[in-house]
């Protein structure tokens, strides 16, 4: 177990706070643990045991907590009424209509609250309306490449580029580090993906042909870091004599992009300053998926590494995008409290024509906001005022 401190320190000023606290995550990407590391540090600051009742509702001595109204009754056995209450709740969407209790908890209770889901829908419909301006979310990540290195008791100087694609194959889901066998490693990953796929998609949304998810997920699973357009993938599929609707593609997407396998990011007009709402790019939430979809495919490493980028930019909390310019594409936009950044993705910078690509990308961006070049090259290729680093140093920065 590591203390995931990028998130503790998000968490910690709301400690106390009427706000209700909202994790989200895939499954299995750490945020039992991250609950846990929260429960410490109260009790650590005089917080005692009985103030604090948490449910994991994927525990079986739980499972008779089914709706809104037999947690309320648990936790109203449990409280103590006179102390303040620290409930925390573990993957609450296993409880139907759950936000009725956490409102009624806010109304009637002294309490403090943590909650997390699978679900990136959570905070969608009735509970917008229930704790509409009452709740804050944190968005949890599998480990980054840097958690993976402080997991594994690795400095900087130890960290080299077998590590890094080590990482790029097997992803950053906190249980396959304490496996080292490949086989062992795959079978944890597809036991993950199947049931994130069962518990998350097929039965939330009723999906009755399980086939055609399979192979949507298979297609999205094999080809990161890739524009999305409905027409082009269903004409694929059509060659391969499999009939898919461009609506049906679009709903599966937005199922699995719910279940947080998958991330959307849009695309961004540089010159007119505005989000485009057409052809998405498609990374995952974790590359470790890819690597059980087809072990026979070789996906490019400047694909994976892109994948990488944009999941790093997402956990250190900016809002990506995929930069649109006349000419071309900039991998990504991030932006952060009103501060932008620039960033382009290469393997290696092994070429002149390369060096002019990527570094030539940003010819059409004439504002001063930082610009970089990313790539594993040792070497530093900093030119007209672009920033080159090395990804490994990059990642492991913070």
């Amino acid at each position: 177990m590591i203390r995931r401190e990028n998130y503790l320190k998000k968490i910690r000023p709301f400690y106390d706070n009427e706000l209700v606290k909202v994790i989200l995550g895939i499954r299995r990407c750490g945020k039992s643990v991250l609950l846990q590391q929260i429960i410490e540090e109260l009790q650590n600051s005089g917080i005692k045991k009985e103030q604090i009742i948490s449910i994991n509702f994927e525990d079986l001595q739980y499972s008779e907590i089914k709706d809104a109204q037999a947690l309320n009754d648990y936790v109203l056995d449990k409280v103590v009424k006179s102390k303040r209450a620290y409930l925390f709740f573990d993957e609450i969407q296993e409880v139907d209509s759950w936000e009725k209790a956490i409102n009624s908890f806010r109304a009637t209770l002294d309490c403090d609250i943590y909650i997390t889901g699978s679900n990136s829908r959570l905070m969608t419909g009735d509970l917008a309306t229930y704790l509409s301006g009452r709740y804050i979310s944190f968005k949890i990540m599998p480990f980054s490449f840097a958690e993976t290195c402080l997991y594994k008791g690795l400095r900087r100087e130890q960290v080299d580029e077998e590590l890094m694609m080590e990482y790029m194959k097997w992803g950053g889901m906190p249980q396959l580090l304490q496996f080292e066998n490949e086989n062992e490693k795959r079978a944890l990953l597809q036991d993950l993906y199947n049931s994130i796929v069962l518990r998350d998609v097929l039965e939330r949304y009723k999906i009755k042909d399980v086939g055609i998810l399979n192979r949507v997920l298979e297609y999205l699973l094999q080809t990161p870091s890739q524009l999305f357009s409905a027409n082009a993938v269903s004409k694929y599929f059509e060659s391969i004599s499999l009939k898919i609707s461009t609506e049906t593609l679009y709903n599966y997407i937005e199922y699995v992009t719910s279940a947080m396998i998958i991330e959307k990011a849009k695309r961004y007009d540089i010159r007119g300053k505005r989000v485009l709402t057409r052809s998405d790019k498609i990374y995952l939430t974790d590359l470790g998926f890819s690597a059980i979809a087809n072990p026979g495919k070789k996906t490019e490493i400047g694909a994976l590494l892109e994948n990488i980028i944009y999941n790093e930019l997402i956990i250190r909390g900016y809002q990506v995008y995929v930069g649109k310019t006349r000419q071309g594409e900039i991998d990504f936009v991030a932006t952060k409290e009103g501060q932008k950044e620039y960033y382009q993705v290469a393997y290696l910078l092994a070429t002149a024509d390369v060096v002019e690509r990527e570094f030539g990308a940003y010819k059409e961006v004439m504002d001063n906001y930082p610009k970089y070049v990313l790539s594993l090259d040792r070497f530093d290729f900093s030119q007209n005022g672009i920033i080159h680093k090395n990804i490994i140093d990059f990642l492991m920065e913070l």
